[in-house]
């Protein structure tokens, strides 16, 4: 599965946003970061605002700023709401579908089924975590361990000259 660019920049855009809570930031200024046209971006941002996700503001010092708390954003629903199309394949679209096999494929159930699992993955992950930042190297799921009997100290013995 491919996610169209647009589904990719309103990401962007919302991950951009969501980094900087306090700010209102400009259409240039994303235009500039990502290198993307201006005019592709008004159109993912007016979608956003209409869809009650981005406040915008026209005019001198305007801009646009998260207006749904990140924490409650889930990167699922943001990607159900800007892509256009999960037919994987022919037959998950009865309008169009020509398959001889539908009958007795299993296809597109593993298809189907695959597609759950992976809105169900993104649905696990909301536009805060998704900019939060990362832990340092190395400490991902790290679990303090004891040191061996044999060479912890005695609790609450003092020893001599100690």
């Amino acid at each position: 599965m491919r996610l169209a660019e647009y589904t990719d920049y309103t990401l962007r855009v919302l991950m951009y946003c969501a980094a900087r809570p306090h700010q209102m930031v400009t259409i240039s200024e994303l235009a500039e970061h990502y290198g993307v046209s201006r005019n592709h971006l008004m159109k993912i941002v007016t979608d956003l605002g209409r869809q009650g996700v981005l406040e915008t503001t026209r005019g001198r010092g305007g801009g646009l700023r998260l207006l749904k708390d990140a924490a409650t954003l889930r990167i699922g629903d943001v990607v159900r709401a800007s892509e256009t199309d999960f037919r994987l394949v022919e037959c998950f679209d009865p309008g169009s579908n020509q398959c001889a096999l539908s009958p007795t494929c299993r296809l597109k159930g593993l298809f189907n089924a695959a597609l759950g699992a992976y809105l169900r993955e993104l649905d696990g992950m909301t536009l805060a975590e998704l900019v939060a930042p990362a832990p340092p190297r190395g400490t991902a799921g790290a679990v303090p361990v004891a040191a061996p009997r044999s060479l912890r100290k005695p609790a609450g013995k003092a020893r001599p000259g100690a």
